[in-house]
């Protein structure tokens, strides 16, 4: 396992929240930090100032690309913006503090080093859907058996687990952006990406959602990058979770998934989606 205070550096980059260490209970169990990263996404793209979390409170969404390099930082939603899930307290300067115990937050018993892996023409399966496994990179695991009622059947290898996507955190705003751009051709996106959010706009979908991919390099490609204190590299970050596939939507491309937020959905409605569609289970580093 990386050293713990990387580890939280890159929780930091994820959720853009200062996360600092502490010896008590964590703050967040890591399923409640992979609803914090969907949806700061998800309302930033719907054009929210800020968000409301229980136990971290109001947090801005206006800053949490302030980090970022700026190639990184191509489809970041446009500055104005209007009223969000909550209105309380300053609106450009709210970055929350969460609180995290390495020891209750990770598993380091089911870390994975695939930073000299290659699969070549392997095949793996989750789900009985093709798992492209994070080849390259380094996976610190999340402590998230035995927390949840259905069992763990979903983490596991058979026809009852879930598949394996990958959350890169940009590829969300990006992808929403797209779904619902009408500039000319000159000023559009890329086109593999306009082709991923083509079925999305299309019947009830209309793109309106959480993203992630199946292909880890997709999400690289997305994905957050920070300067460790630590020992000073740049490194990149991706989240590793298992996806419902009853909830899930897949788009025209096999590499794009959305999970569809009705409109009219209120704050409780958007997260208990999120949360009934998205279990993490791995935080990925790989130096840049």
């Amino acid at each position: 396992m990386p050293p713990p205070r990387l580890c939280l550096e890159a929780l930091s980059a994820l959720s853009g929240c200062d996360v600092e260490l502490t010896v008590g209970t964590s703050q967040l169990s890591p399923q409640d930090f992979v609803n914090v990263v969907a949806l700061k996404e998800f309302y930033k793209q719907e054009g929210f100032k800020q968000l409301e979390y229980p136990s971290l409170g109001t947090m801005s969404l206006l800053d949490q690309d302030q980090d970022q390099d700026q190639d990184q930082d191509l489809y970041s939603s446009p500055g104005a913006l209007t009223e969000g899930p909550s209105t309380a307290g300053p609106e450009e300067s709210l970055r929350a503090k969460m609180k995290i115990n390495p020891g209750d937050f990770f598993h380091q018993q089911y870390d994975y080093d695939f930073t000299q892996v290659t699969d070549g023409d392997k095949t793996f399966l989750r789900g009985n859907e093709s798992y492209v496994r994070p080849c390259g990179w380094s996976r610190v695991a999340l402590r998230v058996t035995q927390r949840y009622d259905s069992g763990d059947a979903w983490l596991g290898t058979g026809k009852d687990a879930w598949p394996v996507s990958y959350h890169g955190q940009n590829m969300d705003g990006s992808l929403g952006i797209i779904a619902t751009h009408k500039g000319s051709p000159s000023d559009a996106a890329p086109k593999f990406l306009e082709a991923a959010a083509a079925i999305a706009v299309a019947g009830e979908t209309r793109g309106r959602g959480v993203y992630s991919t199946p292909d880890v390099k997709m999400a690289e490609k997305y994905c957050r990058k920070f300067k460790s204190k630590v020992d000073g590299k740049t490194y990149k970050v991706v989240l590793q979770n298992r996806i419902n596939p009853e909830k899930r939507q897949k788009c025209q491309r096999e590499d794009v998934w959305l999970v569809y937020v009705p409109k009219g959905h209120n704050d409780v409605q958007t997260r208990a989606i999120v949360q009934e569609s998205i279990r993490p289970y791995g935080l990925l580093l790989k130096e840049a």
